[in-house]
């Protein structure tokens, strides 16, 4: 089932609208795997609050324990926030899409935002002796710890997308987030 919710809001649900549509055939004629649940919020901080909403009720549904539902919460807000504050500056003419792929076996969510890009290369580490008092910047740390897997996509010309997955399974193998960074895609600064 594929939902969309468009948010032309902040902080309630009642002035969100939903619709839902049967998911298309693959290629093969078979139906996808996945549920389906997209959010496109507007570039304010407010709407932060939105994305951690539906991100609780697509980890109840996909099935997901409290501690795991927790962490999958603070990874989009961390994601969702970089995506408005440093991706699209607070600008209310951009919006942030947020994208929850539920398979059986794992959650997948995408945030893409429409700003500049950035090379995630050059993120200071948040637990080097010089940036432990640092008030931010330890977004990106907070989302390998407490995801399976990390994947940043970012271009000059058309934003970044985050690209985060939480296993259902905890005996599947996970790579901690991407630790070594090896999972982070290379930036094309055009």
């Amino acid at each position: 089932m594929l939902v969309f919710i468009r948010c032309l809001c902040s902080l309630t649900f009642r002035n969100l609208y939903c619709s839902v549509m049967a998911m298309a055939p693959t290629s093969s004629g078979t139906r996808s795997e996945a549920s389906v649940v997209e959010v496109t919020l507007e570039s304010t901080l407010k709407n932060v609050e939105v994305a951690e909403e539906v991100s609780r009720r697509v980890s109840a549904t996909a099935g997901f324990g409290s501690e795991a539902a927790f962490q999958i919460e603070m990874a989009v807000h961390e994601a969702v926030i970089n995506a408005i504050y440093h991706g699209n500056k607070e600008d209310p003419g951009k919006n942030v899409l947020l994208r929850f792929l539920i398979f059986q076996d794992r959650l997948e969510i995408h945030v893409c935002d429409q700003g500049g890009g950035f090379d995630p290369g050059l993120l200071p580490d948040p637990v080097a002796e010089e940036n432990l008092m640092n008030v931010s910047g330890r977004g990106i740390f907070l989302v390998r710890k407490f995801m399976d897997e990390l994947n940043i996509e970012t271009s000059a010309n058309s934003g970044t997308e985050v690209t985060m997955i939480k296993r259902l399974n905890p005996e599947v193998q996970s790579n901690q987030g991407g630790t070594d960074r090896e999972h982070e895609g290379d930036s094309a600064a055009d």
